[in-house]
């Protein structure tokens, strides 16, 4: 699969759990790390949005974990995304082991952004972004 944008990672010893593994919480850090990264990437950036009281907000996760990671393993985390309604985005995630190319996870995580009223909306900067994907479904 083509993707628009990707990030590298190591666990960390301190990201598992008693049984060795990554911590199933410790797999949204990964994925909300790559959509920070990506959005810095694309000239978004996540905090100066929020001092201009423009929040981007998640509304849902779903997550599919398929294999665990393990302390030490090095992976890839993986993204699209699409405006999945009038006032969503939708990214689509997948994290791979390196260097096999393991799927390790598939992620939808959905958002929207708040404005200082509390009221939903896709900022400007993020509706360019995802007006280049190709993939609208309003």
């Amino acid at each position: 699969m083509d993707y628009r944008f990707s990030l590298d990672f190591k666990v960390r010893d301190y990201e598992c759990d008693l049984q060795g593994v990554v911590n199933n919480a410790v797999y949204q850090n990964y994925l909300e790390h790559t959509r920070h990264e990506f959005l810095l990437a694309e000239g978004i950036d996540f905090a100066a949005l929020a001092r201009q009281g423009i929040h981007l907000v998640v509304t849902r996760a779903e997550i599919d974990y398929r294999f665990p990671l393990r302390s030490g393993d090095r992976f890839r985390v993986c993204l699209n995304v699409e405006q999945s309604s009038r006032i969503r985005f939708s990214f689509h995630q997948d994290i791979y082991r390196l260097p096999d190319d393991r799927l390790i996870l598939n992620a939808v995580v959905t958002g929207t952004a708040m404005n200082e009223q509390g009221r939903p909306m896709v900022p400007k900067e993020l509706m360019g972004l995802i007006g280049n994907t190709g993939k609208q479904e309003l």
